[in-house]
């Protein structure tokens, strides 16, 4: 067989006659006449023509699945699904650490003025403004905001040196008495810090607007178990006002409220409540305050 071979290398480009014959019958032999390139150029076209097809096969069928360590299309999309969640978790935890750095600043009382407003500035006095209404109720288009989840049972003091604790940037005291919360209604329940009810109740019509008792910053609109949709706004000389059991909220996280501002919708959501009503707290440096006191005419 090699012998064959070299002949055919050896008269590469000439016509030679090949003799088949079967030494097992008396059949006549058979003559052939063969040249040695073109038989080579015929056994690396039908290579070449096999590579295209093996490789059209793998790359466009299903076969290519079957190769160890290429991985299967519901592998692939499981790898393209893990890097969408981890670029979305990537931009979750930017978002949480923005959020939590806001958070500081309002509770320490650096918080800086938004632009286009002005620290100090009312918009009533600016040139061309339109008269505040006593009471600033959204557009009927508002809808609740949803925000990452945290306790508000109590803000404790921020430790902050009292020139920077007491004051907010921008925002002026609380005018005192203060205006209720809500246009209608009266306390049901009382201050009792025995019991552990840092507020006072006050039972009002589900579905009226609920108002800032005073200017001051967003620090918190979400939903918690106990006070179902809930919203604190921080004030100036150390206040936080607290907000429960809303139909929802129409402020969120950062937004600046004016005095008598609505900041929620009134209902009776979370699991502690007996009814539609407001449960409203009041802190001041950290510490609860009976403000029942403070409303006029209560």
């Amino acid at each position: 067989m090699w012998t064959f071979l070299s002949d055919l290398a050896d008269h590469w480009r000439t016509t030679l006659t090949v003799l088949v014959m079967n030494e097992e019958s008396s059949d006549p032999a058979r003559r052939h006449e063969v040249r040695p390139n073109e038989l080579g150029w015929l056994w690396l076209s039908t290579l070449g023509a096999a590579v295209v097809l093996t490789t059209c096969l793998i790359a466009f069928t299903p076969i290519r699945t079957l190769i160890p360590g290429y991985g299967t299309e519901a592998v692939q999309r499981s790898a393209q699904l893990s890097a969408m969640r981890v670029s979305a978790l990537r931009d979750s935890l930017t978002v949480q650490r923005r959020y939590i750095e806001r958070l500081q600043q309002l509770m320490t009382g650096r918080v800086e003025p938004r632009s286009g407003d002005p620290a100090g500035a009312d918009p009533a006095t600016e040139p061309g403004a339109r008269p505040r209404p006593t009471r600033q109720t959204p557009d009927a288009g508002s809808e609740s905001h949803d925000q990452p989840a945290m306790t508000v049972t109590s803000f404790p003091a921020s430790g902050a040196p009292a020139s920077a604790a007491n004051h907010v940037e921008g925002l002026p005291s609380l005018r005192m008495p203060l205006t209720p919360p809500v246009e209608t209604g009266f306390p049901t329940r009382g201050f009792n810090a025995r019991e552990g009810h840092y507020a006072i109740d006050i039972a009002v019509e589900a579905g009226s607007y609920v108002y800032s008792v005073g200017d001051g910053y967003v620090i918190f609109a979400d939903w918690t178990n106990d006070g179902g949709y809930t919203i604190a706004v921080q004030h100036a000389d150390g206040y936080v006002s607290v907000y429960k059991h809303n139909q929802r909220l129409v402020k969120r996280i950062g937004d600046r409220v004016r005095q008598q501002e609505a900041v929620a919708v009134s209902g009776n959501s979370g699991e502690i409540t007996t009814g539609p009503h407001l449960h409203f707290e009041l802190w001041h440096h950290g510490l609860a305050q009976d403000p029942r006191p403070l409303f006029e005419g209560w």
